[in-house]
C-alpha cells in the first residue's frame, strides 16, 4: 500500500482532508483516529503533527506527505516538494519597531531575530550572507522585542494587524511564501515499486486542482457569431460545437477559468449568445 502522511490538526488538516475526499480517498471519521486504511485505493493514511511529517517522509517509512512548504524547509529534512496544493497560503516577513532597521537585509547584521521557524530564518540569512543570531520561540513572538529577547522578529504575516497592535512594522522583502504541498523523500522517484501509485495519487490531486479552477460553460449562439464566441471560450484544446434543431444556431461547450466566468458570460451575452450556464467540475484529467 501507498503510505501517506496527512496533517492531524491545524489550518492544514481540514483542507487537506477535503481535497483527499474530492480525489476519491476515504478519510477518517473521528479526529482521534491516527491511521486508516483505504483498501479500494490501496492507500494507508497516517495522521501526524504537521511539523513532523517531513521527518517521517524523509526517513522512508512513509512514501509521501501533505504539509506546509514552510514546515518542510524549517525541518531541514531530506525531502522535497513535488506538488503545490494552493491552500493554507502564508507569507513570512521580518518585523521590528520603527527605526530599528531599514529595508536592507544587511541591516540585520549583528541583530538578534526571534522566530518559531528557526530553520527557515537561519537559512535565509545564511543564503544572503547576513550574520545575525536566531532565537527559537514557540508560539507568538510579537512580545520578544518588548521583553528584550530580540531586536527583530520573523513570523507569518497576513493582514499585519497583530504586528501593528504590538507597535511593530514589516521591514524588507518577504522571506518566503508558503502553501500546502505534497512532499517526497529526496531521490525516491527512482523507486519503481511505488512510482506508479505515487503518480496516480498526484494525478488525482491535480484533477481536483483543475476542477476547482475551471467551470464548464454551455451556451447557444448564432453561427455568424461563432468565431467571436469561440475566441471568448477557447477551452483547453478546442470547444465542442453542436448544431441545434433551429437552423443557424449552435450549442457550444468549453471549460473556462472559474474566476473569469461572470465576465465571459457578460461578453457572450453582448454578442448575442443565449441560454448561458455554468456547472461545477467535480473531477478532471488533462
Amino acid at each position: 500500500m501507498l503510505r501517506i502522511a496527512v496533517p492531524n490538526k491545524g489550518s492544514l488538516s481540514g483542507p487537506a482532508a477535503e481535497m483527499l475526499h474530492e480525489a476519491g480517498y476515504q478519510q477518517r471519521r473521528e479526529s482521534k483516529e491516527l491511521r486508516i486504511v483505504d483498501p479500494e485505493n490501496d492507500v494507508e493514511f497516517f495522521y501526524l503533527r504537521p511539523r513532523d511529517i517531513a521527518i517521517y517522509v524523509a526517513s522512508g517509512q512513509l512514501d509521501i506527505g501533505l504539509t506546509g512548504r514552510d514546515l518542510l524547509i524549517d525541518s531541514g529534512a531530506n525531502a522535497e516538494e513535488i506538488l503545490a496544493l494552493g491552500f493554507a497560503r502564508s507569507t513570512f516577513r521580518f518585523a521590528t519597531k520603527p527605526g530599528i532597521v531599514g529595508d536592507d537585509l544587511a541591516d540585520l547584521n549583528g541583530k538578534t531575530v526571534a522566530t518559531s521557524y528557526e530553520g527557515i530564518v537561519a537559512k535565509h540569512l545564511a543564503d544572503h550572507g547576513v550574520d545575525a543570531s536566531v532565537v527559537h520561540l514557540d508560539g507568538a513572538v510579537e512580545t520578544a522585542i518588548q521583553l528584550g529577547v530580540a531586536q527583530v522578529i520573523a513570523d507569518v504575516v497576513e493582514t499585519g494587524t497583530s504586528l501593528r497592535n504590538a507597535g511593530l512594522e514589516v521591514v524588507g522583502e518577504p522571506i518566503m511564501k508558503s502553501e500546502a504541498v505534497v512532499i517526497r523523500r529526496t531521490g525516491a522517484d527512482g523507486e519503481e515499486a511505488a512510482e506508479s501509485k505515487v503518480q496516480q495519487f498526484l494525478r488525482r490531486l491535480q484533477g481536483v486542482l483543475v476542477a476547482r479552477t475551471y467551470v464548464m460553460m454551455d451556451y447557444d449562439c448564432r453561427v455568424e457569431q461563432l468565431e467571436k464566441a469561440v475566441a471568448l471560450t477557447p477551452g483547453l484544446e478546442s470547444p465542442t460545437v453542436s448544431p441545434l434543431h433551429n437552423e443557424g444556431w449552435v450549442a457550444v461547450r468549453a471549460m473556462v477559468p472559474a474566476k473569469e466566468a461572470q465576465r465571459i458570460m457578460d461578453d457572450l451575452y453582448d454578442i448575442g449568445a443565449r441560454a448561458i450556464l455554468t456547472t461545477a467540475i467535480h473531477a478532471c484529467r488533462l
